[in-house]
Parts: C-alpha cells; structure tokens; sequence
C-alpha cells in the first residue's frame, strides 16, 4: 500500500509539474459582439482562451453553436458582411484564421448591416 501511495502521489506531482508548465500558454481573450449579433443570439461578452483567432472562435462557437452560421461560410472562413478585429485591428488571414492573438486581448466580432 505504501508504494502505491508513492506512485499514486509522484503521477499527481507529474501531472501538476506539467499543467504549471502549460500555463503561461493559455490567453486569456475577451470576445465582444455588435449589439445586432448579441441581440439575435442573446450573446454576451466572454472570456475564452486560444493562440489564434480560429482558437477563439472556435471556443466562442462551442459555447453558443449558432453563432458559427453567422460568422463563418461553409468553408469556415469569415463571411464577406463580418469583420474580427484584434485590439482594433482587423484580421488579416480571413480564410485560415491564422492570425495570433495576444495576452489579455480583445476579439471584436462586427457583422456589417445593409439595407435602406
């Protein structure tokens, strides 16, 4: 028994040793919608963590699936009426969603309006 607690402990000790290490990793980005967006799909802001825009978005769709057909086109790229921007720069790489995305940031979804 007291091997096994041994063993049992120095996996756990692996294990947090290893989500130490991952950490400084994970950002931390704060999405925020256009009212028209937040006021179709009852969607507020939120804080969800990736490396990229496709990262967050992707954690952004997990949370609230219907936002995706808003967002993306078939192939998954941004539809040509949405616009990300990242601290208020506008992604570049609309196809891959390819661009990084910094500690503490903020992803700002706008899905332009026609009409007249």
């Amino acid at each position: 028994m007291d091997c096994r607690h041994r063993v049992d402990d120095a996996r756990h000790e692996l294990v947090t040793v290893a989500l130490h290490i991952r950490r400084p990793n994970v950002v931390m980005v704060t999405v925020e919608f256009t009212p028209n967006l937040r006021r179709h799909l009852d969607l507020n802001a939120s804080a969800v963590s990736g490396a990229t825009v496709r990262d967050i978005l992707d954690a952004v769709f997990a949370q609230n699936p219907r936002l995706a057909g808003y967002v993306l086109d078939d192939q998954r790229a941004l539809r040509k009426h949405v616009n990300v921007f990242v601290d208020g720069t506008a992604v570049v790489d609309r196809t891959q969603l390819r661009d990084v995305v910094g500690d503490a940031s903020t992803v700002f979804i706008v899905q332009a309006l026609s009409g007249g």
